[in-house]
């Protein structure tokens, strides 16, 4: 997975004005921030740069991969609200699957901002703290992609409430990001929400601590990518947790495979998330055709 190409070219350009050395320091300070859960110390044109060659690739598979589910789940709609927009990698993905709605940008970082209106200049931007707004306009996708985590789970009500079909939410796939996922679902299914996915059912999670239930896009990672985080690879995966509910009910897979099916010598060992909770199964190349489905399963997939 990779950002459209006319996006990664504006990114490289914005790359090369600010010089390699720079971004690089950029980088590496901006990560060690995260880390520790502080915000970087950094120039904003550095900040963005950095944001954009090293974050905004990952942010964007991870969203693509999410909202490819629920586009197939939902349909069309009409409207969608990017609440904690940043450079607008949601909106991006989201215009792939629903290429016919309106956007509407929620972001008070105007350095941020003003990168998101390179590749999203027909949408509307809000320049405000979305958590301190009173009402959130309503639309009928709402999408908070790496956000809720910086704002807190309280802001997941409002974000309901502004959700007129649909309400995507998209954290870290860490035990913490998953927390709050799960934290977030049980409160909005209890508030009638309904399950999009990942999940096949809307009964309580039965993955407990220190177990969490996460997933991965993988990114094609640019030379310039690979140059500042110093990688050998040409990918990363971008670990995520997510929950997508909605105002009516939808089909819902029998399972998810919830872990790396393991492959042995005629045997693979698949776990699988379900209506009735975590199922555990050992398929044997004697029966040939699940079998055959089970080497073709792939981590987040629907259960064989």
């Amino acid at each position: 997975m990779q950002l459209p190409v006319t996006v990664r070219q504006r990114i490289e350009e914005q790359a090369d004005a600010l010089g390699f050395t720079a971004l690089k320091r950029a980088a590496t300070t901006m990560s060690e921030a995260y880390r520790e859960g502080r915000a970087p110390r950094l120039a904003s044109a550095e900040r963005t740069a950095a944001y954009l060659v090293t974050r905004m690739p990952a942010t964007y598979a991870a969203a693509h991969a999410v909202l490819g589910e629920v586009a197939a789940r939902i349909g069309a709609i009409g409207s969608i609200l990017d609440a904690g927009a940043g450079t607008g990698a949601a909106s991006l993905a989201a215009r792939a699957h629903f290429p016919e709605a309106r956007i509407t940008l929620v972001e008070r970082d105007s350095a941020f901002a003003s990168a998101a209106r390179q590749w999203l200049p027909d949408a509307a931007l809000i320049a405000a703290d979305i958590a301190r707004m009173d009402v959130l306009p309503p639309h009928d996708l709402v999408i908070a992609a790496y956000a809720l985590g910086e704002f807190g789970a309280p802001l997941a009500a409002a974000l309901w409430q502004a959700a007129r079909v649909a309400l995507v939410l998209i954290e870290p796939g860490t035990p913490r990001g998953f927390a709050l996922i799960r934290k977030v679902r049980g409160d909005l299914l209890a508030a009638g929400a309904r399950m999009i996915a990942p999940c096949p059912a809307e009964a309580a999670c039965p993955l407990t601590d220190p177990d969490w239930c996460h997933f991965a896009a993988r990114v094609e990672r640019s030379s310039l990518h690979r140059r500042v985080k110093g990688g050998d690879l040409g990918h990363e995966d971008e670990k995520f947790s997510y929950v997508a509910l909605a105002r009516q009910p939808v089909d819902l897979p029998a399972g998810r495979i919830v872990r790396h099916p393991k492959h042995h010598a005629g045997l693979i060992e698949i776990e699988t998330c379900t209506a009735a909770g975590l199922r555990s199964e050992r398929i044997s190349k004697r029966d040939r055709d699940r079998f055959r489905a089970a080497r073709q399963a792939a981590w987040g997939d629907a259960g064989i």
